[in-house]
């Protein structure tokens, strides 16, 4: 169902919804980017729609919502264990068409992997995405390649109009909240992008002999494996787990999970003292090729969505879309030496 509602109606909305939900958005924190005087875009709890930023990428992703960067499992004493409480509100996200495409892939793992978790469960069950339209696309995305740029698996749409916003609506029980200021009698299809300033190619003969390229040697001195790169997107999932004991009571604590990063040191440590992939390059390759090829042999479509922030947020100028578009040259090279 298509609405045009004011701002004003907008924020009747969004207060009626806070009873039951938190709300989340990008926004704009003043002088909280990576260097001096700079503010960054990133997602947090909105009360006005106001507060919502269109014109500009968020710098990090909704993930946090779903996935927390620390959280709670449970608490434990020397004789008992309590689970950690969930929530007591829902939560709605203000989201882009590549970052509801990485909610499926987010699904995937973490419901449809040979289990299903918990914690993300009955975070997930309790989420409303609202799609934000799309006019124009930012300089590094690529979602046009990578089939992201458009979706239909969204709660409610938003787009900006001269009016107000005109809205989608599928979901019955924000319809009979958005019915009360409106009549659905627009036909309303969410904004998207159809072509990028920025292009990858996958090649269709990629398979695993490009791990022995030498292209992947090029980020052994480039790459300061810092992780921001993983932290930033939309589909990494990579946790590790963390046993904290509290300094009042040495056999009472609790268990954490934390977000982890395949691109740092310590991740692939393993007992006996061994670590794998100790080369900054070998990192990258592992990273790179479970985007494109290995998640997409498993599941049929590629793990990446294009939303570029990779390439924004390296403090090396490293483009993962640069090294997507290196995979062709790369694979020639393995078949030469055949």
């Amino acid at each position: 169902m298509g609405y045009e509602l004011s701002k004003e109606q907008m924020n009747e909305i969004l207060s009626q919804l806070k009873e039951d939900y938190l709300i989340y958005a990008p926004k704009c924190f003043q002088d909280g980017g990576r260097f001096s005087d700079t503010d960054c875009i990133r997602y947090g709890e909105i009360n006005k729609i106001e507060e919502i930023v269109f014109d500009k990428k968020a710098e990090y992703s909704f993930k946090e919502v779903l996935l927390p960067i620390s959280q709670t499992l449970f608490y434990f004493t020397e004789d008992s264990v309590k689970e950690a409480d969930a929530p007591k509100q829902g939560a709605i996200v203000f989201l882009r068409s590549c970052d509801l495409h990485s909610v499926k892939r987010l699904d995937e793992i973490y419901l449809r992997n040979g289990f299903s978790d918990y914690y993300y469960q009955r975070l997930r069950e309790r989420v409303v995405f609202v799609l934000m339209g799309c006019q124009t696309a930012f300089d590094s995305c690529f979602c046009v390649d990578m089939g992201t740029n458009q979706s239909n698996e969204y709660d409610m749409s938003i787009d900006r109009s001269e009016n107000g916003y005109q809205l989608d609506c599928k979901s019955n029980q924000l319809e009979k909240l958005l019915s009360q200021y409106a009549t659905n009698n627009l036909s309303v299809t969410p904004a998207y992008v159809t072509e990028t300033k920025t292009r990858v190619n996958i090649p269709s003969n990629l398979s695993y002999q490009i791990g022995n390229s030498n292209m992947w040697r090029e980020y052994d001195t480039r790459c300061i494996n810092c992780g921001r790169c993983n932290f930033v997107c939309p589909t990494c999932t990579c946790f590790t787990m963390q046993d904290i004991f509290y300094t009042d009571n040495e056999k009472a604590g609790e268990r954490r999970r934390v977000w982890a990063s395949c691109m740092v040191d310590g991740y692939t440590d393993v007992a006996g003292g061994a670590s794998y992939r100790q080369k900054n390059g070998d990192r990258m390759r592992f990273k790179v090729l479970h985007k494109v090829l290995d998640y997409k042999e498993r599941n049929g479509y590629h793990m990446c969505v294009g939303c570029g922030r990779c390439d924004d947020i390296c403090p090396e100028y490293i483009s993962f879309s640069h090294c997507i578009n290196k995979l062709e040259n790369g694979m020639k090279e393995v078949m030469e030496h055949e």
